[in-house]
C-alpha cells in the first residue's frame, strides 16, 4: 500500500466517525470537550456554526451521529456499549449557554444589491437566510404559518420540542433583517419569478400526507386524520381533543408523535398498528422506547383490510396478519399467515404511513424540470433545479428526511446562491477549514483527558407521567443536569485527537505495539491491503475505515493502524522513546457561505 497522506482533509475528516456521519459535519468531540471544561456558550456557537438549531436539535435530532460513535464499538461487561448521548449534551450546550446574539454575526447595514426569495419557513429555508444575510443579501422569506419554524412547529409536538425553544432559534436567525412574509401561502412560482429577485429557493418540505383507500374511507371521513395534518392541527390548537379509542396506522416518527399526541388529548386506548416487523419499523428507537413507556401498544405484521362504520359511525378497523420472508438481497415480502383477522375497536384513526412532495404551485412551463414521483430534477451537490436561478433544498429536494439534513442542504445551497448571483460557476464548491494542532503539554500530560473511562452511558430524566400526560405542552424529556451531562462528555474518546506517526524519528523499538490496549498498531513488511487487513496484530475486517500505513522504515517494514479500533488513548504517545507519535487536535469545519473564500 501507497504511504497514507494524511494532509488530505478528508482522511482524518472520516477517522472522527460522529462529525463525518452526521450531514452538517458538526465538530462532535470539540463541543463535548467544551461542556466537559463548563463553557456552555462556546459549545453553543460550536453547534451553531454547523447545525443552525442547537437547542432543537438537542431534543429532536435523528442522531445519526450516534450509531457511527467509537465508543459502541468497546465491549462491556454485557456486550457492546452504547454510544455517547451525543444528542442530549447538545442540549446541555443549549439549555446552559449564556447571550449568545453578540457572538453571532455582523449584518451589514449596506445590502450588495441582490434579492433572495425564500419558499417555506423550515429549517433549510432559515439555514439560507442564516448563510446569506452576513454576506448583505436582502432575504424575503415566505410561509403559510404564522410563525417561521416549517415541520419543525407543524410536526413535532411541544412535548418534544417546547414553542420558547423553537422560537428562540428561529428568531436569531429572522432578527438578521430577514423580510419574514408569514401567513402567506404562495400560489405561484410564475409570480415570484416575475418579481425581482435575482434567485429563489424553496424548502417547502413535504406537505402531504399520504392516506390509504381501503373500503370504509370515505364513510369514515369524519374520524379518519392524515398523520402530519393532525399534529399541524393540534400545533395551532384548531384541534384539542380526540375519541377514547384511537388507532394510529404506520411505524415511522410521525407516528409516534401522533400516537403520544392522542395520549394528551383525551385517548384512553391507543394502539399503534404496523405492517412491518418491529425491526423494520422505521421510527428511531427512543421514539418506541418513549411511546411504550407512555404504555401504548405497537402491534406488528398487521396490514388493514378496512373501515367499520355502522349508522354514520366509525366503530373501528379489520386487519390481516402477516410474516415477513427476506431474500438473499434482504428484499422483505410479506406472506398471510392464514390467521382469522382482527377488529380493533376505534373512534378514530390516524394514517401515518409517510409523507410526499407537493408542487401544485410550481407552473410546468417554467423551465423546471420534473422527473420521478412529480418532482424536481435537482444537482445532489448544487442543489440547483434546471433553471438556474431555482434551487431546492431539505425535504422538498430529495424527500423526507429530517432537520440535521434540511440544515445541511442549505449551507451547500447557500453557496451555489451567493456563486450564482456573484457570478462564480456554482460547481466550484468551497474547500474546509482545517487544523492539525499538538496536544502535548508536558511529558506526560495532554491538553485534553486521554483516559478512557468505562461509565456506561448515563439514562436521562423524564418528567412524571401523572404530570406529562395532562398537558401536551409540558415537556417530557428532561435533559440531563450538569453533573451527568459531565459525566456522559467524559465518555467521549475524543476521536478528533489523532495518533501522528513521524516515519523518519521511529527506532522500530515496538513499544506503541506492545502498550496499545486494542492491539491497532502492526509494523510488518507492506502489502496489498487486503493481504494487510488479515496479518495485522488484529485483523482489520472493517473495510469502511481506513487503514493508516507509513513510509518505509530502515528496516523495510511499515507501520500500519487499524483506525477502526484505535481509542485515541495516547498510549503510544506516552511510550515512544522518541516522539515519532504525537496526539494531535483535527478540526474540520465545513465552508460556509458566510466564510472568506
Amino acid at each position: 500500500m501507497k504511504p497514507t497522506n494524511i494532509k488530505d482533509p478528508e482522511y482524518f475528516h472520516k477517522v472522527v466517525d460522529c462529525q463525518y456521519a452526521c450531514p452538517a459535519h458538526t465538530p462532535v468531540p470539540e463541543y463535548i470537550r467544551l461542556i466537559a471544561n463548563k463553557k456552555y456558550t462556546e459549545a453553543y456557537m460550536v453547534n451553531w456554526e454547523s447545525n443552525v438549531f442547537p437547542g432543537i436539535l438537542g431534543r429532536t435530532c435523528d442522531r445519526p451521529c450516534e450509531p457511527a460513535c467509537r465508543r459502541g464499538r468497546l465491549e462491556g461487561e454485557e456486550g457492546p456499549e452504547e454510544p455517547v448521548a451525543i444528542c442530549r449534551l447538545k442540549r446541555v450546550a443549549a439549555d446552559n449557554r449564556g447571550e449568545v446574539k453578540h457572538l453571532m454575526p455582523t449584518i451589514p447595514e449596506e445590502k450588495n444589491g441582490k434579492k433572495i426569495a425564500l419558499i417555506g419557513g423550515g429549517p433549510a429555508s432559515l439555514t439560507v437566510a442564516r448563510d446569506l444575510a452576513p454576506l448583505g443579501y436582502e432575504l424575503h422569506l415566505y410561509d403559510e404559518w404564522h410563525k417561521g419554524g416549517g415541520m419543525m412547529r407543524t410536526q413535532i409536538p411541544s412535548f418534544r420540542l417546547p414553542e420558547k425553544v423553537l422560537d428562540e432559534e428561529v428568531n436569531y436567525i429572522t432578527d438578521m433583517g430577514v423580510h419574514t412574509h408569514y401567513n402567506h401561502y404562495v400560489e405561484s412560482m410564475r409570480e415570484i419569478l416575475e418579481a425581482d429577485y435575482d434567485a429563489v429557493f424553496v424548502g417547502t418540505g413535504a406537505p402531504n400526507g399520504r392516506d390509504l383507500k381501503l373500503p370504509g374511507r370515505e364513510e369514515a371521513d369524519k374520524n379518519v386524520h392524515i398523520g402530519i395534518n393532525f399534529l399541524a392541527s393540534v400545533a395551532f390548537e384548531h384541534k384539542d381533543k380526540i375519541g377514547k379509542k384511537v388507532i394510529i396506522l404506520g411505524g415511522g416518527n410521525t407516528a409516534m408523535d401522533c400516537c403520544r399526541t392522542s395520549r394528551r388529548l383525551g385517548g384512553e386506548e391507543v394502539t399503534v398498528v404496523v405492517r412491518s416487523p418491529f425491526k423494520d419499523m422505521k421510527a428511531s428507537p427512543w421514539e418506541i422506547e418513549d411511546a411504550q413507556r407512555e404504555d401504548i401498544p405497537i402491534l406488528n405484521n398487521m396490514p388493514p383490510k378496512s373501515f367499520v362504520v355502522e349508522d354514520g359511525q366509525l366503530k373501528g378497523m379489520w386487519f390481516g396478519h402477516v410474516r415477513a420472508e427476506y431474500d438473499e438481497n434482504g428484499k422483505r415480502k410479506l406472506i398471510p399467515t392464514g390467521e382469522e383477522d382482527t377488529f380493533i375497536e376505534a373512534d378514530d384513526v390516524i394514517i401515518a404511513i409517510g409523507q410526499d412532495n407537493a408542487f401544485p404551485w410550481i407552473e410546468r412551463d417554467l423551465g423546471i424540470e420534473f422527473g420521478k414521483w412529480d418532482v424536481p430534477v435537482i444537482d445532489d451537490v448544487t442543489f440547483q433545479s434546471t433553471l438556474p436561478k431555482v434551487f431546492f433544498g431539505g425535504d422538498a429536494a430529495f424527500g423526507p428526511e429530517n432537520i440535521i439534513t434540511a440544515a445541511a442542504h442549505g449551507h451547500q445551497a447557500a453557496i451555489s446562491i451567493d456563486h450564482y448571483c456573484q457570478g462564480i460557476d456554482v460547481n466550484a464548491r468551497l474547500a474546509p477549514t482545517t487544523n492539525l494542532v499538538k496536544q502535548k503539554m508536558g511529558i506526560h500530560e495532554w491538553m485534553y483527558d486521554s483516559p478512557v473511562v468505562d461509565d456506561e452511558r448515563f439514562v436521562v430524566p423524564h418528567e412524571d407521567q401523572a404530570i406529562s400526560l395532562k398537558d401536551r405542552k409540558i415537556e417530557v424529556e428532561l435533559g440531563f443536569d450538569l453533573p451527568t451531562g459531565f459525566k456522559e462528555a467524559q465518555r467521549c474518546l475524543n476521536c478528533d485527537i489523532q495518533t501522528v506517526f513521524s516515519y523518519d524519528q521511529c527506532i522500530e523499538c515496538d513499544a506503541c505495539v506492545d502498550v496499545c490496549p486494542t492491539s491497532c498498531i502492526t509494523f510488518t513488511t507492506n502489502g496489498d491491503e487486503e493481504d494487510l487487513r488479515g496479518r495485522l496484530s488484529a485483523p482489520a475486517n472493517n473495510l469502511d475505515q481506513p487503514l493508516y500505513v507509513s513510509e518505509e522504515l530502515p528496516t523495510k517494514r511499515v507501520m500500519i493502524k487499524d483506525e477502526d479500533v484505535c481509542l485515541h488513548c495516547g498510549l503510544c504517545a506516552e511510550r515512544c522513546p522518541t516522539a515519532a507519535w504525537d496526539m494531535q487536535k483535527y478540526l474540520y469545519g465545513v465552508t460556509k457561505a458566510t466564510k472568506i473564500l
